[in-house]
């Protein structure tokens, strides 16, 4: 076999261990994306989604750290600080989707206010229980925040140019034809 030959068939058996060791923490990225992107287009809040996803973050959290606890009282405590940490933070959604409140707000803004809950309790779970990796996605999350705010704005600029280009040149696309004719002794 040429190396040509075994190159492809490498690849995937490194991504493998990868996704099987990093799969929680890619879930609850694509999850709180995904719960953000369909909020902007669908233009309703997700108050369930919200509420599952973020217990299913605090399960990770203490799966992450499950194995280095190693007496049943630190086990219990794990669960009982993240239990009220991401209890804190489901509150803290209630909040903005009771009825007064979420009036105040579109659901774009509704959306990236959740995403921002979502990643300060993240990241701050995992310097409770020093886990870098939920860190990391806690940061991941806090810059989709304006990432995606610079997206939905940058859209409609470029809608606005391609109106303004389409304006300005259609126009000019009509009349050029017209003055071609006549100048050929074709007259419209």
């Amino acid at each position: 076999m040429t190396s040509h030959e075994t190159g492809p068939a490498i690849a995937p058996a490194a991504i493998r261990p990868f996704l099987l060791r990093e799969w929680p923490y890619l879930a609850m990225l694509a999850l709180s994306l995904c719960g953000v992107a369909y909020t902007s287009v669908a233009q309703q809040p997700l108050t369930y989604y919200w509420l599952a996803l973020t217990p299913f973050i605090g399960i990770v959290c203490v799966m992450t750290r499950w194995s280095s606890v190693a007496h049943r009282d630190q086990r219990v405590r794990l669960i009982w600080t993240q239990a009220l940490h991401w209890g804190a933070v489901l509150a803290a959604m209630h909040l903005i989707s009771i009825a007064d409140v979420s009036r105040m707000m579109n659901a774009d803004a509704r959306a990236l206010l959740i995403l921002t809950l979502l990643a300060l309790g993240t990241f701050t779970a995992g310097v409770h229980i020093t886990a870098w990796r939920l860190c990391a996605v806690g940061i991941i999350l806090g810059l989709g925040v304006p990432a995606i705010a610079w997206l939905e704005q940058s859209a409609l600029l470029g809608l606005l140019i391609v109106t303004v280009l389409i304006g300005v040149t259609l126009p000019l696309w009509w009349h050029e034809p017209k003055s071609v004719d006549a100048a050929a002794g074709h007259p419209r």
